[in-house]
């Protein structure tokens, strides 16, 4: 998915964000999907204050969206570096295409994983039989050593199991002893939660991870450890649970972000049905700019990327460039924002 704010936030991203050691709630802004009637989506990240989790530097979150009222999802061909991009839906189907030559179905259930690496364009488009679309679209940084690696694609499918009352599907790394095979450059996991109203389930965490839950249905009821050094064992009733840690609901479209250090957390379904998002990895020790659909290092290598987009492909200069083109789309791709006036800048 692209960015298609028309002034996108320029983020330097300081390694020493992800140190900060307390849970938060990080609310969501709204951001029109593009198009003349503009699916919207929520997004929780990247925004000031906190950039990442682990690796993962972006979430959009969106529907269920009334496909014959807004349009669904049209966003056209359009570029990346640097990073990842992990496409996961509730409902609906989306059509990926992308200048490697792929093209591809995203259904409940499958993970599309792109990776950028050094360049890549694609575009997105849900499907005529999509009457609702409903779903999340998440980015991951690559760390420096895989920055510049061969763009590819890939898809898996995943298999739901049982995690106390819940039911889960891990769709990126692994999770309760479950996992995918899609590739990773650093430490990673996300994976789905469902919990039926009245259920809970003990998320056991790695310790050495930060983690971020995204409620899209809720709220959900969230129990941490009181003290990031408490080494009770896991609680074994909810009464106790009340009493040695703390608890907090999670509204729906929130993201919960718990720090390392903590090994787990108890999710309740207290006011009904819960689903949540659950994404994590270890913190991202590297300084990154952020700007539109690039990730890069330095303002200059994101104004060189945004000039090889629109000179190669909008100029028609050499569309068998870094990006290359997208076969299939019907239509134009989408032309870069402006720079800011000013150089990127950090941001606290």
């Amino acid at each position: 998915m692209s960015n298609l704010e028309a002034h996108p936030d320029e983020l330097v991203c300081p390694p020493e964000e992800a140190a900060r050691a307390r849970v938060e709630i990080l609310e969501p802004r709204e951001v029109p999907l593009g198009g003349p009637r503009a699916m919207t989506v929520h997004r929780t990240l990247p925004q000031r204050g906190r950039t990442t989790i682990g690796a993962w530097c972006f979430a959009d979150h969106y529907g269920p969206d009334d496909v014959s009222a807004t349009g669904g999802m049209v966003v056209p061909p359009h570029p990346h570096t640097g990073l990842q991009t992990v496409s996961w839906l509730f409902d609906g189907e989306v059509e990926h295409r992308d200048s490697l030559g792929s093209h591809a179905l995203v259904r409940p259930g499958g993970v599309n994983l792109m990776t950028a690496g050094r360049g890549i364009s694609h575009s997105e488009v849900s499907t005529p039989a999509t009457t609702t679309l409903h779903g999340v679209q998440l980015w991951t940084v690559l760390p420096a050593g895989s920055r510049d690696t061969a763009p590819r694609f890939e898809h898996a499918d995943t298999a739901p199991f049982d995690l106390d009352d819940a039911t889960a599907r891990v769709f990126v790394g692994r999770f309760a002893g479950h996992g995918t095979d899609v590739t990773v450059y650093s430490p990673l996991l996300a994976a789905q939660i469902d919990l039926p109203a009245g259920g809970e389930a003990w998320l056991d965490f790695d310790e050495s991870f930060e983690h971020g839950l995204l409620v899209d249905a809720g709220p959900a009821t969230v129990t941490v450890r009181a003290d990031e050094h408490e080494r009770d064992d896991r609680p074994a009733d909810a009464d106790h649970v009340g009493h040695t840690g703390h608890s907090f609901d999670v509204e729906r479209t929130r993201l919960a972000f718990v720090p390392a250090g903590h090994d787990g957390v108890r999710v309740r379904a207290e006011h009904g049905p819960v689903r949540i998002v659950l994404i994590g990895g270890e913190p991202f020790g590297e300084e990154i700019v952020m700007w539109w659909n690039f990730i890069g290092r330095s303002h200059d290598e994101i104004a060189a990327f945004r000039e090889r987009w629109q000179g190669d492909v909008i100029g028609g200069g050499d569309p068998a460039g870094l990006f290359g083109t997208v076969a299939g789309y019907d239509g134009d791709p989408l032309p870069a924002p402006a720079l800011p006036t000013v150089r990127l800048r950090p941001r606290s």
